[in-house]
């Protein structure tokens, strides 16, 4: 099972690195700086190669138990660190690293929730 393999545990500690940086920023009451932004474009492309993975998974025969609700979630998922990225920009207080952190506490969750909705199918 794809989703809830090493790219899934690289996916979710670079969120939380991030996320930990993030709230570092915004604990000393700063902005989020290029770093923080980089690191959520770092984040996004580990997400991508995650989620390019499971379509290949799902290609070879593995499916998520619920389609639907397993593209809900994959839409999501790679629309939160760019969301992310342009209201931090927009926010260039210590509330844009707060944005930051949300993002990167959120994206762990949603690969779980990733890892739950997919179930192995045999196909035939």
């Amino acid at each position: 099972m794809t989703v809830n393999g090493t790219l899934s545990g690289i996916v979710i500690t670079l969120s939380l690195l991030v996320g930990v940086w993030a709230l570092v920023a915004a604990l000393r009451d700063r902005a989020p700086g290029r770093g923080h932004l980089i690191g959520l474009v770092v984040v996004e492309v580990a997400l991508i190669v995650l989620l390019v993975a499971a379509a290949f998974a799902a290609a070879g025969g593995d499916r998520p138990a619920s389609a639907v609700t397993f593209l809900g979630y994959v839409v999501t998922i790679v629309c939160l660190p760019p969301l992310g990225y342009v209201l931090a920009r927009l926010e260039p207080t210590r509330w844009g690293s707060v944005i930051v952190l949300v993002v990167c506490l959120t994206i762990p969750v949603l690969v779980l929730r990733l890892h739950q909705t997919w179930q192995v199918v045999t196909s035939g």
